[in-house]
């Protein structure tokens, strides 16, 4: 063939029941892929001096999510431990799961908690122009 192949119907995707399942299994059907950006909200943990900006990308496989974001302000921004980053993630998460985030000097970093919609820091990062945070969470 020539050209994408377009799913016509929702929830139908490529079916991998011909592969032998390992326990525990519970889908063997790919449904869904996909990719974009997304605009990371100014959580109420941050202090930020100076505007406030953000950006981000995400990538959806099935269930999985993986995202990238990145807050700064105009003059720095610092983030404490507890402290929500940004509360408007692209999927909620179907339950709490880990990543990690770091300063734009890449000499201070921590974990960051998903949990439902929200990036929360685990830790605390000082005042810096920017942290980019990473994590990958199912829905």
């Amino acid at each position: 063939p020539v050209g994408n192949i377009v799913q016509g119907t929702a929830a139908k995707g490529v079916d991998f029941t011909a592969n032998s399942a390992a326990a525990g299994m519970t889908s063997q059907l790919l449904n869904w892929y996909e990719e974009g950006t997304w605009t990371p909200n100014q959580g109420a943990g941050l202090t930020v001096v100076g505007a406030f900006s953000s950006s981000g990308t995400y990538t959806r496989v099935g269930r999985q999510i993986m995202v990238r974001g990145q807050i700064a302000g105009a003059t720095s921004v610092a983030v404490t431990a507890a402290g929500v980053m940004s509360s408007n993630l692209p999927y909620t998460a179907a339950s709490t799961h880990a990543g990690s985030m770091f300063n734009n000097a890449v000499n201070a970093s921590g974990v960051v908690q998903i949990v439902s919609t929200s990036v929360i820091a685990a830790t605390t990062i000082a005042a810096t122009l920017d942290i980019t945070f990473t994590a990958t969470y199912t829905v």
